[in-house]
């Protein structure tokens, strides 16, 4: 969803020129801070991610702020974290950061550079993040799943991450993600996992 990861293909003093001022070209857009800042071109905004988004621009997202939290520290930060609202989505999020303070690129977006720089190149910043988004994703999904066959079985605690350790090693195909919100199993296979792991509840 980020727009600006283009950035990473441009040397740093190409990219802190096209981004400073960067939020004059949005269309339809009021940006309130405008009005208390000294230098408000010398600032830019970039987002995120918003209310919908997929889970890898949730964890890049994740990664950014985590790389830009030093500097939003103090009275005077070079980034500040932003929530606007969006006629589509409810909201998008991202932040404002600064491009040059009294004429210099700031060192907040030296490090924002980089990470533009590491998404040119590869489009996960922390595979490790995202893979864990991933698999609690499709835990979440593997219970919406199986909502129709749940009263059938007596489930233990956690049963549905005993299904996903089934599915991995037995019918790995089902736990392809092709939404970017996690994997979705059948109903069948659900079956054919819950019929192998658990008593079915006879009827009375």
């Amino acid at each position: 969803m980020a727009t600006t990861t283009h950035l990473g293909d441009l040397t740093i003093e190409e990219a802190a020129k096209e981004s400073s001022g960067n939020w004059r070209t949005f269309e339809c857009f009021v940006w309130w801070r405008e009005e208390e800042l000294e230098s408000p071109n010398d600032w830019m905004i970039h987002y995120t991610h918003h209310r919908d988004s997929g889970l890898l621009d949730q964890s890049n997202a994740e990664k950014i702020r985590e790389a830009l939290a030093p500097f939003t520290e103090g009275d005077d930060p070079d980034v500040v974290e932003e929530s606007h609202s969006h006629w589509a989505v409810g909201h998008i999020d991202g932040f404002s950061l600064r491009v040059f303070r009294d004429g210099e690129i700031t060192e907040a977006f030296r490090t924002f550079h980089g990470l533009m720089e590491s998404l040119a190149e590869y489009p996960i910043l922390d595979e490790e993040d995202y893979s864990n988004r991933e698999y609690e994703a499709t835990v979440e999904n593997i219970v919406d799943a199986a909502w129709r066959l749940r009263d059938d079985y007596d489930l233990p605690e956690d049963w549905q991450y005993e299904v996903y350790g089934w599915l991995s090693d037995h019918e790995c195909s089902e736990l392809e993600s092709t939404s970017d919100q996690g994997c979705y199993p059948s109903e069948d296979a659900l079956r054919r996992v819950m019929n192998a792991l658990f008593e079915r509840v006879e009827d009375e």
